[in-house]
């Protein structure tokens, strides 16, 4: 392996830059049925069940589904009642009777419209759930902003990006207990910091370029304890890569407990701390 030195990359007004790239990231936290919105998370089996404010039942198949029933069913004293549950929408269609959907493990879930909210069924490996997004969730409605440090010019590095010869699948732990992630990992992203060189392993980037997610001695301090995620831009012909550590964010979970976030990969810890980009958000639902 090796590495390249890095050295500062100046930028036209960094700090109006960065100031307008903040604001869309609050304007996509701040959308209706955004991260935000998260009001509950529950985890199906193969019996069909109710759960708190839905309506119908609902279970997970053997098979790699989930069913949805919107009929329920009530014991009464004179016998066996069948009746409609509230109306269900999926792609605009009302829920009728049962039906199946097949949710695609660790992508977005399949969403089903409950009046102004929607109930995200989701997939993590061989485990089924429902997510439920409510505009009027507090973490929505209270909302102010995000955290963040003061830009600095010393937090944009130019790297060197390392295509591993082959991608290589890795298995990471989540936040949830017991719940595994799993990612193609595809090279390594070398930069240095203060004099220090740092390796951090690279997936891919949700809109292209490469993902780092990494945790530094700010983690569980300062910011997130699960780590903070760096999107980078394509790598240039030669490998390198601009690394811009102020426009480090949070994950989900650091503003909801409803999400399921993975952790960082093995080793992927920056040595320094990196007092740049987001930190710790309020969680106005954990308020007392």
């Amino acid at each position: 392996m090796t590495t390249t030195p890095t050295t500062t990359v100046q930028g036209t007004d960094p700090v109006e830059t960065w100031a307008a790239w903040h604001t869309e990231r609050e304007a996509l936290l701040r959308e209706q049925h955004g991260w935000l919105s998260l009001t509950g998370l529950h985890w199906l089996t193969s019996t069909a069940a109710a759960y708190p404010d839905l309506p119908g039942s609902w279970r997970a198949t053997d098979d790699g589904g989930v069913e949805i029933t919107t009929e329920t069913t009530t014991e009464t004293t004179t016998g066996t009642t069948t009746a409609a549950a509230d109306e269900l929408e999926i792609d605009g269609v009302t829920v009728d009777g049962t039906v199946r959907i097949e949710p695609k493990d660790g992508q977005p879930g399949v969403l089903v419209t409950v009046g102004a909210r929607r109930v995200e069924v989701i997939r993590r490996t061989d485990s089924y759930a429902l997510r439920v997004r409510d505009p009027l969730a507090i973490t929505r409605t209270a909302f102010d902003g995000v955290p963040s440090y003061p830009v600095e010019a010393r937090w944009v590095v130019t790297g060197r990006y390392e295509p591993y010869p082959a991608p290589s699948p890795i298995t990471v732990d989540a936040v949830v207990e017991g719940l595994h992630h799993y990612f193609t990992a595809v090279g390594e992203v070398h930069f240095d910091i203060d004099g220090q060189q740092q390796t951090l392993v690279a997936l891919p980037g949700k809109q292209g370029g490469l993902s780092l997610h990494f945790r530094d001695a700010t983690s569980g301090q300062e910011t997130y304890g699960g780590g903070r995620i760096l999107a980078v831009g394509d790598p240039a012909e030669d490998g390198t890569v601009v690394v811009d550590l102020n426009r480090t964010v949070n994950l989900p979970c650091a503003f909801t407990a409803f999400a399921t976030c993975p952790l960082p990969p093995e080793g992927n810890t920056v040595t320094v701390p990196v007092a740049a980009g987001e930190r710790t958000p309020p969680r106005p639902d954990l308020a007392s």
